[in-house]
């Protein structure tokens, strides 16, 4: 009774995994009748949108591009196509980013090559050499006969030798201009701090030449010399020789005998000559009664 029952649940267990099986069989086919339906459709849309874009017509065909894309993820037909409509219109970014979909999409080499290929192009255009190299690299795994591919990848080692070049000797202008920048900030340094010596030396020379015109300017015990270009000595110098017969100052100290002096006799025989002169003189004056004229003292302002 027991071995019986075994083999019915068993039996019963079999027949469910055979169901199970056959009904995700049955939805496997469903999806992939769906998905051919609905590639259909995309292709469809795809070709619609080809004869608008043939007609120039770009706003009709983007949008059914658009619509074919949504459809199927398996159509790379439908967003090759709307790569190269936005090439076309140089939108290089909207194209690269179709061209990259297209070669996720594609289940041919030919596709892959072809969307690999326009990629190429598009770094190209943007002078992205080295991206470009890369891009017609990968083309080539998927078609390494293609004539087309070969040129644009050598043309584009060419083109990214020259940039790599041209940004080395930008760089080493930009190094040598810093390094000329460098030296010449050095160089105006240096001749400020020149001029900033000789401006020293030069004020250290002038302050020793005051300090020995006024070392010369004074006597042995450090008094002041007197010098005949003060204020008043140069016009009573002048005046002193201008004048010779009006007598010399008097003087605290002696003075020295001159050559020729008079002799105290002869000094006192001109005095009472003079006086007897003088003493004549008075005489008439008084005889004639004559004044004389008042001298007016004023002091001159």
């Amino acid at each position: 009774m027991n071995m019986m029952m075994n083999k019915i649940k068993l039996m019963f267990g079999l027949l469910l995994c055979f169901g199970t099986i056959q009904a995700q069989d049955d939805m496997v086919e469903k999806a992939n009748k769906e998905a051919e339906k609905a590639l259909k459709v995309s292709k469809n849309l795809t070709y619609e949108a080809n004869e608008q874009l043939s007609s120039n017509d770009f706003v009709t065909a983007e949008a059914d591009y658009r619509r074919a894309i949504s459809k199927s993820d398996k159509n790379a037909a439908a967003r090759f196509n709307l790569g190269n409509a936005y090439y076309n219109r140089e939108s290089f970014g909207e194209a690269f980013g179709r061209y990259k979909q297209a070669s996720e999409a594609a289940e041919e080499k030919v596709d892959k090559h072809k969307a690999f290929h326009n990629m190429g192009n598009v770094f190209m255009k943007n002078k992205e050499y080295e991206k470009a190299v890369e891009a017609y690299k990968q083309a080539l795994r998927s078609n390494p006969n293609d004539d087309e591919t070969r040129y644009n990848l050598a043309l584009a080692k060419k083109m990214l030798e020259k940039q790599q070049d041209e940004q080395k000797n930008d760089q080493n202008n930009e190094d040598q201009d810093k390094k000329d920048q460098e030296n010449e900030d050095k160089d105006k340094n240096q001749d400020q701090n020149n001029e900033g010596g000789d401006n020293e030396k030069k004020d250290e020379g002038d302050q020793k030449e005051d300090e020995n015109k006024d070392k010369g300017d004074q006597g042995e015990n450090g008094e002041d010399k007197p010098e005949e270009n003060q204020e008043g000595d140069g016009d009573k110098k002048k005046e002193q020789e201008k004048k010779p017969n009006e007598g010399d100052q008097p003087d605290d100290k002696k003075q020295q005998p001159r050559p020729n002096q008079l002799s105290e006799q002869q000094i006192q025989n001109l005095l009472e000559a003079m006086q007897n002169e003088e003493k004549k003189v008075q005489e008439k004056m008084e005889a004639r009664k004559v004044r004389g004229k008042k001298v007016k003292n004023e002091k001159d302002w």
